[in-house]
Parts: C-alpha cells; sequence; structure tokens
C-alpha cells in the first residue's frame, strides 16, 4: 500500500549510501518477497502507537506499550504474549509471539520449515524508536490481508526489554538527541547497562532472554534496536553483524559479504531508506583514516548471539535525525531483514544448523588448527565505504579557555561524501588451542549455575580420575582501578604448563563437542577477554588469601578424548 504524505520521510529523495567492501551478487536471492506495507497511518481498527498519536512528539511508557499489545490481542488470534523476564522493580517484560499458526511447544519449530526471527528494542530505555517500530510492524502484518512473512517465519518481539529504565523519563535523558521530548535511561532497575551483560548474566533480563527466548525458541536471527552516539552523517540507518572472531568465521562472512548487503540494497530501493555500516570516524578531524565499529566482545548482545553460532543485526539509527525520520527509518530495516528472511528461510536454517554440526565435530576431535583468539585487534576491511557526511570544523574556544589537542567537532552544513576504510575485521594476536574439554575441581555452584544460565551442557565426574592436562600458572592478575558493571575486572598474566593430577569425584566436566562449545570456551579460557576470570567469578579461588606463591586457575584443559565416568547435570 502506498505510504500517506505525512509519513514519507524525508530521507527518501536522497540518493543511497555506498557500501563498497565486496559481496556476492544477489543473485542467489530466486524468490519475491512478500508484500510489505509501508510506514503509514494505522488501519481504522487498529491502534496507534504513541508516536503516531502524539505526531512524534512523545514515546510510549510500559503501561501504555502493554495497553497497545492487548489492543492486538483483542484483533488478533494470531498472537500470544509470553513473560521474557522480571524485572528487579517487578515489570513483565512482555515477548509477542506472532505466527500462523502460532507455536504450543517451540521444539516443534525445529522439525518445520518455518525459522524464529527474534526482534529486541530499547535495551537502552532512552533509544526508543526501535519500540515504537516494532509495535507498529506487529499491528501491520497482523491486520494486513496478506499476512506478509508468516509462511515462513514465526516473529518474536520484545519492544520493551527494559522495562525499569523506560518509565524513568526526563527531557535531560539523551539531551543530544532530536526527540522524543522525553524518554528513559540506558540502565536497568540495577544500574546496570543490559548490553554488557551477556556473559556475566546478572540481571534478570538478561537471564531471562537466554532461558524464555534463545534456549525456549532458537530464533536464527536476533535484531537489537539501538541510537547512534556522536558522528554526523545523512544516512538514518546504520547497521553492524556479529563481530566476535571467537565464533563461527563462516556465520560472520555470510552477515558481512551477503546477507547485510543485500538488505542493504533492498533497504535504499524498495524502501527509499539510506543506510551505512555502523562506525564513527577514527579522528573526527581527519575522517579520511577510516570508520571504525564497536567493540568485538560478546558482552555486547549481537556478538553474544554470533558466538551461540547464530545470526545477529545490530541497528542503530542516526541520533541526530527527527524521531519520526528514526523510527521510520528502523520499521523499514525491520522489513528489509524480514524480506530477506522469508526469502531465504530454508538457507538459514541450514546454515545455523551446519554451524552447530561444525562446533560440534572440533570438538569431538579437536585439531592442532583449533584454536581461541586472543589479544584481539581490529584491522581495516578489504575496500573502502562511502559515508555521506558534512564538513567538520572545530567550535571556538570560549575567550581564556585552554586549547586542548582533541577540540570536539562540529558539522557545518557543507555536505561531502567521504570514502575511507572502514575497521570491522577482528583478528586475533595470538591464539592457543582448545581442548575436547575442561575440567574445573572445585566445591560450590557459582561457577556450574553461570554455564548452566547460558544452557552449556556440564557433567560431572562418577570416579576419581588421573589425567594428563593443561594448567594456567598465574603470575598477576589485577583488578581494574574504576569500577565496571558493578565489578573491578580481571586482567591476569601466567604460563602453561602441563600437568598429570587426579581430578576427584564431583569435578565438573565441560566438553566442547557441544552446540555452545565457542561460548564455554569464551567463558572458561584463562586469557579470555570477556570470561568468568575477567568478570570475578574466579576470585575467591585465585585471589591469595591464606599464605604466598603463585596460584593456579582452577580449570584445567585435557586435549585427548578419554572414556570417562561422569553424568550429566541438569
Amino acid at each position: 500500500m502506498k505510504p500517506t504524505s505525512r509519513c514519507l520521510p524525508a530521507f527518501a529523495v536522497l540518493s543511497a549510501a555506498i557500501f563498497v567492501i565486496a559481496a556476492p551478487s544477489l543473485a542467489t536471492q530466486v524468490q519475491t518477497p512478500p508484500p510489505a506495507a509501508q510506514v503509514q497511518a494505522p488501519p481504522a481498527a487498529g491502534p496507534k502507537t504513541v508516536a503516531e498519536s502524539t505526531e512524534y512528539a512523545a514515546t510510549s511508557t510500559y503501561a501504555e506499550v502493554m495497553s497497545f499489545i492487548r489492543e492486538l490481542q483483542k484483533l488478533s488470534p494470531l498472537l500470544r504474549v509470553e513473560t521474557l523476564a522480571v524485572t528487579a522493580e517487578g515489570k513483565a517484560v512482555p515477548l509477542i509471539v506472532i505466527g500462523k499458526p502460532l507455536p504450543q511447544d517451540p521444539l516443534a519449530l525445529r522439525a518445520e520449515k518455518r525459522i524464529a526471527v527474534y526482534i529486541e528494542a530499547n535495551i537502552h530505555a532512552g533509544e526508543v524508536e526501535g519500540k515504537e517500530a516494532s509495535l507498529m510492524l506487529a499491528r501491520d502484518i497482523l491486520l494486513d490481508p496478506n499476512l506478509p512473512y508468516l509462511d515462513k517465519i514465526v516473529l518474536l518481539i520484545a519492544p520493551i526489554f527494559n522495562a525499569d529504565g523506560n518509565d524513568k523519563m526526563s527531557p535531560d535523558n539523551r539531551r543530544g538527541q532530536n526527540g522524543p521530548e522525553k524518554a528513559g535511561v540506558r540502565h536497568n532497575g540495577q544500574n546496570l547497562d543490559l548490553n554488557r551483560d551477556a556473559m556475566k548474566q546478572e540481571s534478570p533480563e538478561i537471564q531471562g532472554l537466554v532461558k524464555n527466548g534463545l534456549l525456549r525458541w532458537d530464533p536464527v536471527l536476533l535484531v537489537d534496536c539501538h541510537t547512534t552516539d556522536g558522528s554526523y552523517h545523512e544516512e538514518p540507518v546504520t547497521y553492524s553483524w556479529q563481530l566476535c572472531p571467537n565464533g563461527d568465521l563462516s556465520l560472520l562472512a555470510y552477515m558481512r559479504d551477503k546477507m547485510l548487503p543485500a538488505v542493504a540494497a533492498t533497504l535504499e530501493k524498495k524502501y527509499h531508506t539510506l543506510s551505512v555500516p555502523y562506525g564513527d570516524p577514527r579522528d573526527f578531524r581527519d575522517m579520511s583514516k577510516g570508520w571504525q565499529t564497536f567493540g568485538h566482545q560478546p558482552r555486547y548482545m549481537t556478538n553474544y548471539a554470533g558466538l551461540r553460532d547464530r545470526l545477529s543485526v545490530l541497528i542503530e539509527n542516526y541520533n541526530y535525525a527527527d524521531f519520526r525520520t528514526r523510527v521510520a527509518g528502523n520499521y523499514h530495516m525491520l522489513q528489509a531483514l524480514l524480506d530477506y528472511c522469508w526469502a531465504n528461510a530454508a538457507d538459514l536454517q541450514k546454515l545455523v544448523a551446519d554451524s552447530d554440526a561444525r562446533t560440534v565435530q572440533s570438538g569431538l576431535t579437536p585439531k592442532e588448527t583449533d584454536t581461541f583468539g586472543l589479544d584481539i585487534e581490529v584491522h581495516p576491511l578489504p575496500g573502502q565505504i562511502s559515508v555521506q557526511g558534512y564538513e567538520m570544523e572545530a567550535p571556538p574556544a570560549a575567550e581564556g579557555a585552554p586549547q586542548g589537542p582533541f577540540p570536539r567537532m562540529r558539522p557545518t552544513d557543507r555536505k561531502k561524501t567521504y570514502v575511507m576504510p572502514y575497521y570491522a575485521d577482528f583478528v586475533a594476536k595470538r591464539s592457543v588451542r582448545l581442548p575436547y574439554a575442561y575440567l574445573i575441581p572445585i566445591a560450590g555452584t557459582d561457577i556450574l549455575d553461570k554455564l548452566r544460565q547460558h544452557g552449556i551442557a556440564v557433567e560431572r565426574l562418577t570416579e576419581a580420575a588421573t589425567l594428563e592436562t593443561e594448567a594456567f600458572r598465574l603470575k598477576e592478575i589485577k583488578g581494574a582501578e574504576r569500577l565496571y558493571q558493578g565489578h573491578r575486572t580481571n586482567t591476569v598474566k601466567g604460563e602453561y604448563a602441563v600437568e598429570t593430577r587426579e581430578f576427584p569425584k564431583g569435578t565438573l566436566l565441560v566438553r566442547t563437542a557441544q552446540p555452545l562449545g565457542r561460548l564455554a570456551a569464551y567463558l572458561l579460557e584463562p586469557e579470555s577477554d570477556d570470561g568468568l576470570l575477567v568478570w570475578n567469578f574466579f576470585d575467591k579461588d585465585i585471589v591469595s588469601q591464606w599464605g604466598g606463591g603463585a596460584q593456579t586457575y582452577p580449570v584445567y584443559k585435557l586435549y585427548t578424548a578419554q572414556n570417562l565416568a561422569s553424568e550429566g547435570i541438569d
């Protein structure tokens, strides 16, 4: 259907941003995606979001989101609401499930041709356009007589993931953002940044997402909606793929080189919306030095999904565009992603199944080439990227103010297209071998509970075993001087040593021959930059309290397959 004139975004008349990193031909998409509605006035029978009803002056409160969802339930039998989590302040985080038919048992989906796609919004509750756009999308799909996408996709939407932060609205939050008049805060009810919690899982929201979302529904694709900070450009939508180089590199390459270039082309050609890969200038004073993405660590939700052998997309809507334009851009990006998933559902299903199989196989017979990367640094991708920006200038200094070496830059009204390298290729400077299994001979349940929260299979030795393993001797452990997410994160130095020792009955056994084997390694490797040792979970076992001497990290690596008497732990 043709959009109404008031909803046609101003950026529709702009030419496309050029993403010149090489991508394979799009000819593999042999099917034509179903028709999908443009952003438009809601159908007469459909509810309006708060953004729509206020002409994009305001955004929805938690109560208003829940009211909108209840109105949708009255209009369609194809929608069910589940509870993803209950926040620290007692709010139920809704998960909207849309399907034709609605699956009663998520496990049954794994034997179907339909795939699950999970859309998450408002993880940072001041970044609100994904909340409004995902609700609009749910409404427009359900009220379209063609029910687009639903023959191949079960859609999961968490529109208000940070429910506690959402209602702490103030005009002082995200003051540089161009609308709405008030927005929520970044942190949740525990003062945690939920997009830094994926590995440590200390918030009920992330624990609930993993248990009731990722483990229960096993979505092929996770989409996380945000708003940018800092950089100036014309493109209203930016995006990224999973970046962690210790995940399945074939999935990473598929997202980077095939799927997202195709989605960006659809976004521009079909939905008249500019986009560019997410980033900021490496140097605002000299844009030619390059465009750089965010970090590779799996504490970030999209990287975490990639480490679980699933596809993921970060949407970062342009901070300085007006609120209506940001909502429209987010809405169209979701449409373009669903178009691709619909056209390639069988391929995506096979892609992640093959990734699981590779992970399991490498754990059964680990080779010298099966490694875990350390000291990871970012390199430019081949080719260059084009960003439609502005000539920049330093604002005049206040009289008598000292001049720093890095003045904050601001855009002029002179447009300029920058062609530059894109720093988004994370590479390990060194690596260590991945083992057949990890052995953890310590008492207590903290580590066990944390591994099981992630869904990692853990066993317990039912008989003592004497084994040759590799140990990590700590020479230095240093906690950060500044608290980060409630932790003084650790950095360690040490050396590896072969050790034959007896592992007592009850020792925890974590095999890498499981679909989450890569995630298990990231959590347990001693030099991992985002593992349980970093986040202080082993402090009581390795920080010397009762005397001097070097400590040994209480996780041992077993390289050769062994017949061990063990039992699984539920």
